[in-house]
């Protein structure tokens, strides 16, 4: 049964990952909460599955003509060492404390996203207002063919 269940996280995970919207962010909570892992366990096994997720997704943004070569080692880089850095410091963690902060780290990103997802709303609203409270002005009528 523990076999089926985490087929179907892996699942989840690879989908919500393949649109880009973040698999760990679902499957790390999935793997602890119902697979009952420990939160080091989950994190090692999401960054693992990040790998093969992640290579694909390039590839195909790379036929897309998406990515932009000049600007790679500027962001990968410091992606690298962020993320080696903080292995590190989750290794030194307690698997609790690990948990609470990757719970605020997820509060914290719904609320950014949210507030995002509001502001953007809003702008769309008031644009559409004002585009619809314009009155195009009048353009001036050639008249041909009189004397």
């Amino acid at each position: 049964m523990k076999i089926i269940l985490l087929i179907v996280i892996g699942l989840v995970g690879g989908v919500i990952g393949g649109m880009g919207m973040g698999g760990g962010t679902l499957l790390i909570p999935l793997l602890t909460l119902f697979a009952k892992m420990e939160q080091h366990s989950a994190q090692a096994l999401n960054l693992i599955a990040f790998v093969p997720m992640s290579a694909v997704a390039l590839a195909i943004h790379i036929k897309n003509k998406l990515v932009d070569f000049k600007q790679v080692l500027w962001i990968a880089l410091p992606a690298v060492a962020a993320g080696v850095g903080a292995s590190y410091l989750s290794k030194m963690t307690a698997a609790h404390s690990l948990s609470r902060y990757f719970g605020i780290f997820l509060v914290a990103i719904g609320i950014y996203q949210m507030t995002a997802a509001i502001i953007g709303i809003v702008k769309t609203v008031k644009k559409r207002k004002r585009e619809l409270l314009t009155v195009p002005k009048a353009q001036p009528r050639k008249i041909s063919g009189i004397l």
